[in-house]
C-alpha cells in the first residue's frame, strides 16, 4: 500500500482504534493532512445524525442502543470512506467490528492513564468513565486492550509525543508515502 484510497471501496487508508485519551482524534487529522486526504471520526458521525452528545445518548436511551449506533457507523465508515478513520473507544468490543477490521490498516495508539489523564483530564462527559475514572479507565483497558492488539497491524505509544511525531510514525510502520 503506497496511499490512501488506492482503489474504489478499499476502504480506509488507516484506522485508529484506542481509549479515551490516545489521541485519535487529534493524530488523526494531522494523518490525514500528511496524506492529503479525509479524516472521519464515528463518535462525531453518531452526535451529527443523533443530533446530541453521546453521553445524551447513554444516559437517555442507554449503552446497548448507543452501541447499535456505533456498529452501523462503523460500517459506514468502513465502507464509505477512503482517508483515516477513527474509532470509538469501545467500538472493537464488537465481535462483528472486529471482523470487519481484518486485513485493514488499524493502528492502535496506545497511552498510559497519566498522559490519558493530561489529554482529558477525566472528567470531560465520557459516559463509561463517569464514576471513579482512573479505576474504571484501567479496568476498560484490561477488558480493551487484548482487543485492540488483536486488530491492530501496527501499534504506535503516543505517551510524551507530539501528534505530529505520531503520525509520522505510522506512515513509517504502514509504509505509507506523504501527499
Amino acid at each position: 500500500m503506497t496511499g490512501p484510497g488506492t482503489g474504489a471501496g478499499s476502504g480506509p487508508a488507516v484506522v485508529l482504534v484506542g481509549p479515551p485519551g490516545a489521541g485519535k482524534t487529534t493524530v488523526g487529522r494531522a494523518l490525514a493532512d500528511r496524506l492529503g486526504t479525509g479524516y472521519r471520526d464515528t463518535d462525531a458521525d453518531i452526535v451529527t445524525a443523533e443530533g446530541r452528545e453521546i453521553s445524551d445518548i447513554f444516559v437517555e436511551d442507554g449503552e446497548e442502543h448507543f452501541r447499535a449506533l456505533e456498529r452501523a457507523a462503523v460500517t459506514a465508515g468502513l465502507t464509505g470512506h477512503t482517508g483515516v478513520l477513527s474509532l470509538g473507544g469501545g467500538a472493537i468490543m464488537d465481535a462483528g467490528t472486529r471482523a470487519q477490521l481484518a486485513g485493514l490498516p488499524v493502528v492502535f495508539l496506545d497511552v498510559s492513564l497519566a498522559d490519558a489523564i493530561r489529554r482529558v483530564g477525566l472528567d470531560a462527559p465520557r459516559p463509561l468513565l463517569a464514576v471513579n475514572p482512573r479505576a474504571r479507565w484501567r479496568e476498560l483497558m484490561e477488558q480493551r486492550r487484548p482487543l485492540y492488539t488483536e486488530v491492530a497491524r501496527a501499534l504506535v505509544s503516543t505517551d510524551g509525543r507530539t501528534p505530529e511525531d505520531v503520525a509520522d510514525e505510522i506512515l513509517h510502520v504502514l509504509e505509507l508515502t506523504k501527499a
